[in-house]
Order: structure tokens, then C-alpha cells, then sequence
């Protein structure tokens, strides 16, 4: 079975580094594609060489454009290069350009495309990412769902039985994995000068919430508040960055928060870990959080790990205003979510490759 994966961002990343272990185990043959849209060597190339996944067999350089010109570009480059190795499968991950480019581009081909964490919806349209995994799930031919409320989700749209399989998320594979690695090869605690659950840990990298200033304003108003009686830590993202001083802001951040360069994965594992609360705007970060047992505040209006919620390990606090983020995070200092399994046995990369296997048998 040849396989052609594309991955373009570093969640990508982690999520391939567990399945390309597993088409390895299984002697299935990998061609592994980076479209380059984190092209940053802490975004990207750090991620390959500390995870042991396979370095890309071709990588296409297109990043840092607009989600249209992004897509479009990815688009074109991803057709040849299927043109040429004419896979049996296209695995695609998540919801960036990167997805939906190689998902478009194999079912005009009429190359069958199988999509990992199929299902998740956070039903609001104006988000580029929710049209990237709406599009990709009507496109593909094997949807591999995370959780109930994903195979749910994909019932209701009225997606045929045959394509959907409940795995498993293979972001808790990598967490399981991986931890024991990260406590003893990193040291960044120690490097930060961090005692473990006596800090909060923050992400921000979603465009609704940087390239709108009232939003980030609230964000960022609220994290300098909270850390006068608890240190902030942040790797900040490129895209953030540009926005904290586009709109005034960076003084105030450096000031009052210890902001980071992008980390390696180990590294992220160690501080998510150990953090006292963590408080992000990504959906893999919120799963993380959980897989670790710490309560999270997931500053958006919505989300797609609505499970989350219901459980009581995240709380939303959308950025309207500086106060009420405030008394999230400082709800969210002492809360503790129930003590349920929400996203399989650690298994699910497995259980992707014997479906391909099998559905590949089917069809021969």
C-alpha cells in the first residue's frame, strides 16, 4: 500500500509523526509531503528532527500568504507531485490549507483521500479552519473520527456509514508517547526557572483573535492582570507577535508576561504538563491540556471539543472584555474537570492503518 501524507503545520506534525510509526510497522510505504506552510524552523523543522518522524520526501516552500493564495499555490504543487507518484491513498490532516489543498487536489484526480480528525465542528462559517474540515469530510472517502460527538456530526450531515470509523485521537497516542520522553530530555523548566502547577501557561495564534484588536487587547489586558500573582508563560507565535506590535501591545506583553520563541513539541509537553491552568485559543492545545489533566480556558466563542466542556476540564471565555477572561482564568485556577475517558485507548494510528489495509483489500 503506498501512501502520500500532507502535513503543513506543526499539529500535522505530531499527528503524522504516530501514523507514520504505524504504516511503518504494517510495511506500508510512506511518501511524506510538507506544503511549508510553518516554514519557520521553530514551527517546523524542530518538530521532525526531536519526533523521529521521517524527514518530508518533498517539501513545497508555500507559506506566509493569504488562505487564498496559500490554497490556490499548495493546490497546483500538490496535483504534480500526484501526478508523479500516483499513491493509493492521500492522508490528510485536520483543518489548515494544507488539508483541503491535497484533499482537492487527489479527488480531481480520483485518488482516494482519507481524512484524520474528521467530524469536529465548531459551527462557526467565519472561521477559515471549520470551512477547511467541512470541505475535506464531503470530499473523502474515509472520514477517521476522534470522538462520538465527530461520528455525530458527520451522521447528521448525512455522510454514508461505510465512510466514517470512530479511532480514536491520535493526538492522545503522541501524548502517551511521548511524555516520558519529554521529562527526561527536556529542560525547560529548569531553563525558565519553573516549579510545576506554579505557573499558567498561554497560547495565541487564531487570526479571529490577532488581527482583531479589541479582542487581543482583552486577551492579552487580562493575562498581565492575572500575572501579578501568577507568572504567564507564552510561546508567542510569528503572527502574534506581528499583531502585539501592530497594535501597541508588545510593551505591555513584555512587561508583564515571560514570552517565549515557538518551542519544540517536548518542550510544550513539559510546560502543558506541569502548568498550574493553561489558557489557548487552539483546539489541540485544549485536548493536550485534558490528556494531562489540566483545566483549561479556551479563549474563543466556541469550540470543537465540546466534550471538553461537558466534562468540566475546559471552560470558553470569549475575548469581549479584559475582566470577564480575568475571572475565567481565576475560576480556573481551582476547578477540576470529572475523570472520564473521552478519546480512545492510545490506539488510534493503529486502527487508521488497519482500515486502510482493509479497505485497500476491499477494493483490489
Amino acid at each position: 500500500m503506498n501512501i502520500l501524507t500532507i502535513i503543513g503545520a506543526r499539529p500535522q506534525f505530531i499527528k503524522a509523526a504516530m501514523v507514520s510509526r504505524a504504516l511503518q510497522q504494517a510495511g506500508s510505504r510512506e511518501f511524506l509531503l510538507h506544503t511549508g506552510q510553518h516554514y519557520d524552523d521553530n514551527m517546523s523543522q524542530v518538530f521532525f528532527d526531536e519526533l523521529d518522524i521521517p524527514h518530508p520526501d518533498i517539501n513545497l516552500g508555500i507559506g506566509g500568504g493569504t488562505h487564498g493564495q496559500n490554497t490556490g499555490r499548495m493546490l497546483e504543487a500538490i496535483e504534480a507531485v500526484l501526478l508523479a507518484q500516483r499513491p493509493d491513498w492521500v492522508l490528510v490532516y485536520g483543518d489548515t490549507d494544507s488539508t483541503l489543498a491535497g484533499a482537492l487536489a487527489a479527488v480531481k484526480l480520483h485518488i482516494p483521500v482519507a481524512h484524520v480528525e474528521a467530524g469536529l465542528r465548531s459551527f462557526n462559517r467565519r472561521m477559515p479552519e471549520e470551512i477547511n474540515r467541512v470541505l475535506t469530510d464531503h470530499t473523502a472517502d474515509l472520514l477517521f473520527a476522534p470522538t462520538d460527538t465527530a461520528v455525530a456530526n458527520l451522521r447528521r450531515e448525512g455522510l454514508p456509514e461505510s465512510r466514517i470509523a470512530r479511532v480514536g485521537d491520535v493526538m492522545y497516542d503522541a501524548a502517551l508517547y511521548y511524555a516520558a520522553q519529554a521529562e527526561t530530555r527536556s529542560r525547560i523548566l529548569e531553563r525558565l526557572g519553573l516549579a510545576p502547577r506554579e505557573y499558567i501557561l498561554a497560547t495565541v495564534h487564531r487570526a479571529e483573535n490577532t488581527d482583531d484588536p479589541a479582542r487581543l487587547q482583552a486577551i492579552f489586558g487580562a493575562l498581565a492582570q492575572v500575572a501579578r500573582t501568577l507568572p504567564v508563560v507564552l510561546p508567542l507565535h510569528p503572527r502574534t507577535r506581528k499583531a502585539l506590535k501592530q497594535h501597541g501591545l508588545y510593551n505591555l506583553a513584555t512587561q508583564h508576561l515571560h514570552m517565549l520563541d515557538p518551542v519544540g513539541y517536548l518542550d510544550m509537553v513539559m510546560l502543558e504538563k506541569h502548568a498550574r491552568l493553561i489558557a489557548t485559543d487552539s483546539g489541540g492545545v485544549q485536548k493536550e491540556a485534558y490528556f494531562h489533566r489540566v483545566p483549561c480556558v479556551t479563549l474563543r466563542d466556541e469550540t470543537e471539543w465540546v466534550e471538553l466542556v461537558e466534562a468540566g476540564w475546559n471552560v470558553l471565555a470569549p475575548p469581549t472584555s479584559a475582566q470577564t477572561i480575568r475571572a475565567a482564568l481565576e475560576a480556573g485556577l481551582e476547578r477540576r474537570g470529572q475523570d472520564v475517558l473521552l478519546y480512545g485507548n492510545g490506539h488510534a494510528a493503529e486502527k487508521i492503518v488497519q482500515r486502510l489495509q482493509n479497505h485497500q483489500a476491499t477494493t483490489l
